[in-house]
């Protein structure tokens, strides 16, 4: 559904989220140990983060990335989501049809309008908050 990068981002989002709520600052290495992915990817990927603002980059010795953890409630998917992939998840063609619109729709168009609206509510409704508690609660886990 997302793209590998997208996936990357939200688990490294999430990471850095819980880290945050505790006061920790974390660099690139723990980061892509924790979501198993290679430094120099995610480093791209943290970059696209940081110039969507929805997390912080401090440099220096004792810089890394860190979310203001007053402010998870207000981070949600959806922000994560259009900064690595864009908002193509709700309107692309899901068949890749290069047209592909109520006027001249693809065999899936009306049967899936439904799901991205649900789709689009969830990510919208989905905060860093909601994840990391999830995780705390042991309801939900990053990695394997």
């Amino acid at each position: 559904m997302f793209s590998k990068a997208c996936e990357y981002g939200i688990k490294a989002s999430v990471f850095i989220a819980r880290e945050s709520a505790t006061g920790k600052r974390v660099n690139l290495k723990e980061i892509a140990q924790s979501i198993n992915s290679p430094e120099a990817y995610t480093a791209k990927i943290l970059q696209q983060l940081v110039k969507a603002g929805v997390i912080r980059s401090v440099k220096g010795k004792l810089g890394g990335f860190e979310m203001n953890a007053l402010e998870l409630e207000n981070i949600k998917l959806v922000h994560i989501i259009k900064a690595i992939d864009g908002d193509g998840i709700y309107h692309s063609c899901i068949l890749g049809l290069n047209e592909c619109d109520p006027i001249r729709p693809c065999a899936l168009h009306s049967r899936i309008f439904m799901i991205r609206k649900d789709l689009q509510n969830m990510l919208q409704d989905t905060t860093m908050f909601n994840l990391i508690d999830d995780i705390d609660k042991g309801l939900a886990f990053l990695k394997h």
